[in-house]
């Protein structure tokens, strides 16, 4: 089978160009509706640090070399968060960002190395005003491309319905057949308990499985092809294993303000009521480091001005949704690739 031609060909591009017309139309429509609410854009550097120390996440290095030739190892982010939270310990109040960001390992066709993440924060506001946001969003895509049936590989989203919620203990129950939260009632994840539960549901398990491996394993397989069919889905109350960046649920330790929004099958956004507890933060980098190294044998920095800015920040919630994917579901494209100007490569489809 002939490749197909590049993505500059110009009968290639003819092809292309009513999807990433959309996609301009689609950005502007947002960035005015961010604005009416109040917010204000930035641009974050992508240059760091840290390029972010989530286990899985596989970032691009490289070195800044001084006039003076000292040299220094700084990455690519896989995500604006840092920096946008320093600009909310800075002053800034509502903030958001259409920011190119770097996943290494990743391609396919919800995957790009370089993609745009659409970030927002709100400081002062419950993370649960995020998913009104979500929607709003989801409406916005949906009005500029007038198709409000989205899908993805036979899984159908109907945007003009609003958004089930379901939280993951819930999830587990419908989907697994079994409870999740009493396995990490203490905010740290009983293994054995869990794996107990997972291979009596029939799912494989290992003897080197961590909690957290068996909850994504049970996520992947059990719950996520349920999610965003026939509407949007919001995942929300992760449980404290999974918490990230987001802060306990007030009187619930075992869970966290976090969400996830799937739509047709597809997680399009990730959001946090953000944690300010800088020390507590420090212990969940330095444990998804330690994971990392385990499992891959390399581990990223901390950023320390991250963490001193924590003691400034004000309470707050942002969200990132991955924007290529929303104009891929929008405008009925079956990869990222398809609605990106220049996309690297082919990638798998």
């Amino acid at each position: 089978m002939p490749s197909p031609s590049p993505w500059w060909d110009p009968e290639r591009h003819r092809d292309r160009r009513a999807g990433l017309m959309l996609r301009n139309r689609i950005k502007a429509r947002i960035r005015a509706w961010f604005e009416a609410q109040g917010f204000v854009e930035v641009d974050p550097a992508a240059l760091q640090v840290s390029p972010g120390n989530e286990t899985h996440l596989h970032a691009f290095a490289t070195e800044l070399v001084g006039t003076a030739l000292d040299r220094q190892r700084l990455y690519l982010h896989t995500s604006p968060e840092f920096a946008m939270k320093k600009l909310l310990a800075a002053g800034e109040e509502r903030i958001f960002a259409f920011a190119p960001v770097y996943r290494n390992r990743e391609r396919g066709a919800l995957h790009s190395p370089e993609f745009t993440m659409l970030e927002w924060y709100r400081a002062g506001a419950p993370y649960t005003t995020l998913w009104d946001d979500c929607e709003a969003l989801l409406g916005i895509a949906a009005d500029v491309t007038q198709r409000h049936a989205w899908s993805f590989r036979g899984r159908e989203a109907d945007i003009g319905r609003g958004l089930d919620r379901i939280t993951l203990d819930e999830a587990f129950r419908k989907y697994a057949g079994f409870p999740l939260l009493d396995t990490c009632a203490a905010g740290h994840g009983d293994r054995d308990a869990l794996a107990s539960r997972v291979q009596a549901a029939g799912i494989r398990t290992a003897a080197d499985d961590t909690w957290s491996d068996l909850f994504s394993r049970v996520l992947l397989e059990k719950i996520e092809p349920h999610l965003g069919s026939p509407r949007p889905t919001i995942l929300a109350e992760y449980p404290a294993p999974e918490a990230a960046l987001a802060r306990p649920v007030p009187g619930r330790p075992e869970v966290a303000e976090r969400f996830e929004l799937y739509v047709a099958g597809v997680e399009l956004a990730n959001g946090f009521g953000e944690l300010g507890d800088a020390d507590e933060q420090r212990r969940r980098l330095i444990h998804e480091m330690d994971e990392k190294a385990r499992l891959y044998g390399e581990r990223y920095p901390i950023d320390e001005d991250f963490l001193a800015a924590l003691a400034q920040m004000p309470a707050a919630s942002g969200c990132a949704l991955g924007f290529d994917r929303l104009v891929m579901l929008a405008t009925g494209a079956s990869s990222v690739d398809q609605v990106i100007w220049t996309p690297l490569g082919e990638g798998s489809k």
